[in-house]
């Protein structure tokens, strides 16, 4: 099992954040170190490190987490113009906080997708 991590602490507000979005399943709030205009952390409730850890009971929560971006992007005026879904895996992929989350970003043109 994972250990508890930050996002952990915000899903039960002993970190008090503004959410945008909170279910059973998953909770949304804005990243405390935006990289668009808009940069919105999607997680999902139950902590799961990686997603080398999903299992196929996850896989309501994942979409879960989809409808949702769908609907924040909608709600902050960038579903028309478009915005950028990112999930990283473990430290090659940029993964900071070992509990999956989903980064919704816009608000601008983003550009290529990496820069290697």
């Amino acid at each position: 099992m994972a250990e508890e991590t930050i996002f952990s602490k915000i899903i039960r507000q002993e970190i008090p954040t503004p959410l945008l979005y909170q279910d059973d399943l998953v909770t949304a709030f804005r990243d405390i170190s935006p990289k668009a205009p808009i940069h919105i952390l999607i997680i999902p409730n139950k902590l799961i490190a990686t997603t080398n850890d999903v299992v196929e009971d996850d896989e309501l929560t994942l979409g879960r987490m989809i409808t949702v971006a769908k609907k924040l992007a909608f709600e902050e005026g960038i579903s028309d113009d478009g915005y950028r879904l990112i999930m990283n895996c473990n430290s090659h992929g940029g993964q900071e906080v070992y509990h999956i989350h989903m980064h919704l970003l816009g608000g601008k043109r983003l550009g290529p997708m990496l820069s290697v």
